[in-house]
């Protein structure tokens, strides 16, 4: 199988490191969001998904960087997967993250609901971006440590799991 390459030089065809402009699609119909405050939640209307996902994603980058994580990319996409967030640990250790947000723990809430196929398509993702940041890199180091950590909020508590999951177990 060949993969198509792209010659201007912008970017890999298969990789988009927050490099695109996150835009809302617009609603066909609109949505009635329930007004009584009681039983309205963050999920209420489909259209606000993104928004309600890209708030939990700050709400979670917030949090990490305040446990001494620092930053180093968000939404970082590639043909078959996508990782929320990129960390760097204290230890130079990266961190990739996948943010779950459930409004209620039915089904084992959000921790649970990142399932086998879901971790193959986070460490996809991760293969990925190693690879094309040790490309873009001027002195190749050896690949770093690397971990993969899940921030759930269940009914809007947040629950970090260190090391969730591991590659090599799938």
């Amino acid at each position: 199988m060949t993969r198509k390459t792209q010659t201007d030089g912008t970017r890999p065809t298969l990789c988009h490191v927050g490099l695109r402009k996150q835009v809302a699609p617009k609603a066909t119909q609109e949505t009635p969001i329930d007004a009584n405050p009681k039983t309205a939640h963050n999920f209420s209307a489909p259209h606000q998904s993104k928004s309600v996902g890209a708030a939990f994603e700050a709400r979670a980058r917030e949090f990490l960087q305040r446990q001494r994580l620092r930053f180093v990319a968000r939404n970082v996409c590639c043909r078959g997967g996508e990782i929320d967030l990129v960390m760097s640990d204290r230890d130079g250790a990266l961190v990739f993250v996948e943010v779950r947000a459930r409004a209620q723990r039915r089904y084992g809430g959000a921790a649970a609901s990142i399932g086998w196929q879901k971790r193959q398509r986070i460490v996809r993702a991760a293969r990925h971006y190693l690879a094309t940041r040790a490309a873009t890199n001027r002195h190749p180091r050896d690949e770093p440590a690397c971990r993969f950590d899940v921030v759930a909020f269940d009914s809007g508590r947040l629950v970090w799991l260190r090391d969730a999951f591991r590659a090599d177990e799938l």
